[in-house]
């Protein structure tokens, strides 16, 4: 790598970019990744810039650039110039090459495909009885005998033929109010929304004629990896469509501990906060369009995520979530308007986050319980939520008890040597034979690329099933077939070979990441654990099983049994929800009764920090064996052990 020594003679360095062409000037010191998002440029960050992923891989072409010497490479990657943006700092003058970016998916769904992409809205609808209302009015203009007020006879008609009183306005409204009252001719369309715990209603807009047939809110879900927004008509609670795509928050970050830590770089705040309202914006956008709407005519957004995605969106510091004693800024969020946090919806409409319980049990949990509809049933039901963390509920209509467990990206794609996202070209499903030869099920029909959460979990379970992998996760070197090999990274097992991938390399799983699943399915189980323990119950007594994320409609209930990530149940119990984030988000967004039981949800939820448990880590190290340490709690495993061993003899 060229680096030249000696004093620089000036205090900046000029970088160019390839193949944009950008150029900007830094200060010396300045990382690349910092002078790539100066110049506009966005570099992905999955470990949110500590140099673990490898992710950032930049190629110095020319110039003066130093990498810290906690950055290791390969090499062979070192000497042909390559460092790690966000471990190499900038000490003169460069020319920098940034290699393709993995493309983020976004999907625009209309109502019909929208059970596919997030949940059944047949499971999930409700009654038309929002908090927002759109009223026509035909007011009688002042004269000089009736010289009241353009407000007071405003309310004075909302109140007389619509009911809605008392009525407040702000200062935003009054500067607009005059005009087109007057514009108008006095006939207007008033939108007003009930005020949350308190009488009254505040005044959103006022628009000239009759649009009282139009009025809009949107459902969001701020999740980790994905964004999803669904456009709803308030007056008949209608999906009128969804659009989700990757939280473009991901290129700072996978998972919410290295965006808190990037969060702390001088400007990581500010920029974590704008890339998610420029993702739900471009979604919003898109829907508004397909559906023929102005953005301007969505008067309510009713917004679940997890406590740190919350933050981030609202631009509140996270720092001391991941900080003991994990407090959050607050579990309850007061309701702010869209033009405060950039969304681009009615300027004055409600922007409603759905409440938190602690650090890492957020509104995507407490909506989801509302979702599947567990805290009104007396039967005791567990709900899952697995993504980058794993989020778990146990209870029923008289008790609820919650906690998350760091599980890690592994699930998402990240960790593993081949793992990617659910996109096209991965790996989802696996068979394995007797002769340890896999049949692959690929999304979209195309040459495996990769391999994806649930195909991860149907490769260890078959892998274990077929004696590929022993009970701590080894691969038995031994075996009769040229799939079994001593890799880069010690051994593996190779699921497809380079030719039939058209690409460079096998597409394999190492023994490093078969212990990076491992270790993922290990602290979801321990969790399910800590609560069971907690209440004084076991496995057995759960009947329902609740399984929310759009990951978690895809996964094998056998073969998540088989490794130890899912108890040991029937099948009937167990059902897949989908999005239940984005489908609570709906149910009180165009319910105000459903608002108003997710708040007592909310506070029904008793919060167990794992990290201050003892019980979590003794749970934990039991949990790392497929499927546990004590078979006896995987009957269906056991017995089909005992057969593969009555095989063998």
């Amino acid at each position: 790598m060229p680096e030249t020594s000696g004093e620089l003679s000036r205090s900046k360095c000029i970088v160019v970019f390839r193949p944009s062409g950008a150029v900007v000037e830094v200060e010396p010191g300045t990382l690349i990744s910092e002078a790539a998002r100066r110049a506009g440029l966005r570099l992905n960050l999955p470990c949110g810039g500590q140099g673990r992923c490898g992710r950032c891989l930049v190629l110095v072409e020319h110039g003066n650039v130093s990498a810290r010497r906690t950055a290791k490479l390969p090499p062979a990657l070192e000497q042909r110039g390559y460092v790690l943006a966000c471990q190499a700092v900038l000490k003169g003058d460069a020319v920098i090459f940034l290699p393709e970016q993995e493309e983020m998916e976004r999907v625009i769904a209309p109502a019909a495909a929208a059970a596919e992409k997030v949940a059944s809205p047949e499971i999930f609808l409700v009654e038309a009885d929002p908090l927002v209302h759109k009223c026509y009015l035909e007011l009688t203009p002042p004269t000089l005998e009736d010289n009241t007020s353009d407000l007071e006879r405003l309310r004075r008609h909302l109140s007389l033929d619509c009911g809605y009183a008392p009525v407040q306005a702000d200062l935003n409204l009054m500067r607009r109010l005059v005009q087109v009252l007057r514009r108008a001719d006095w006939k207007v369309t008033a939108t007003v929304e009930e005020q949350q715990g308190s009488a009254g209603y505040r005044l959103i807009d006022v628009a000239p004629g009759d649009r009282s047939g139009r009025c809009y809110g949107v459902a969001v879900d701020i999740g980790t990896t994905s964004n999803v927004v669904q456009l709803v008509d308030l007056r008949t609670a209608r999906v009128l469509g969804t659009a989700s795509t990757y939280n473009a928050q991901i290129s700072c970050g996978e998972d919410v501990i290295s965006r808190i830590i990037y969060a702390r770089q001088e400007g990581g705040l500010q920029q974590l906060q704008a890339l998610v309202v420029d993702t739900l914006n471009g979604l919003i956008r898109q829907l508004a369009a397909a559906n023929r709407i102005q953005p301007t005519e969505i008067v309510r957004a009713t917004v679940a995520g997890n406590t740190t995605m919350i933050e981030l969106f609202l631009g509140i510091d996270p720092q001391p979530i991941r900080l003991a004693p994990y407090i959050p800024a607050m579990t309850h969020v007061v309701p702010v308007r869209a033009e405060e946090v950039g969304l681009q919806i009615n300027p004055e409409a409600t922007v409603d986050c759905l409440p938190m319980v602690g650090a890492y049990v957020g509104g995507d949990i407490t909506a989801g319980v509302l979702a599947s509809g567990m805290a009104d049933q007396e039967e005791l039901s567990l709900f899952i939520d697995i993504g980058t963390n794993g989020e778990m509920v146990l209870g029923n209509r008289e008790f609820l008890i919650c906690c998350a467990c760091s599980a890690g990206p592994a699930f998402e794609g990240a960790g593993v040597q081949h793992g990617m996202r659910a996109a096209p070209g991965a790996v989802d499903g696996v068979w394995i034979d007797n002769r340890y030869e896999p049949t692959l099920r690929v999304i979209g029909n195309v040459a495996p690329r990769g391999i994806c959460g649930s195909g991860m979990i149907s490769l260890l379970a078959e892998m274990f099933a077929a004696g590929i992998i022993e009970r701590g996760g080894r691969i038995q070197k031994h075996l009769p077939t040229p799939r079994v090999r001593m890799g880069a990274h010690g051994a593996e097992y190779v699921l497809a070979w380079a030719s039939e991938v058209g690409q460079e390399h096998d597409l394999v799983i190492t023994e490093v990441d078969i212990e990076n699943i491992i270790r993922t399915k290990a602290a979801i189980y321990a969790g399910i654990t800590v609560l069971l323990e907690s209440v004084g119950t076991r496995a057995e007594d759960i009947q329902q099983v609740f399984i929310g994320g759009a990951f978690g409609r895809y996964i094998d209930v056998d073969a998540a049994i088989r490794i130890g990530l899912l108890p040991d149940l029937p099948w009937d119990r167990f059902r897949f929800l989908g999005n239940t984030s984005v489908a609570g988000a709906y149910q009180c967004l165009a319910n105000k009764e459903r608002r108003r039981r997710v708040d007592e949800i909310g506070a029904m939820m008793t919060y167990l920090e794992l990290s201050a448990d003892n019980r979590f880590m003794e749970a934990f190290t039991a949990a790392m064996f497929l499927p546990h340490t004590d078979l006896s709690r995987f009957p269906s495993v056991q017995r089909l052990l005992l057969e593969r061993q009555s095989g063998a003899s």
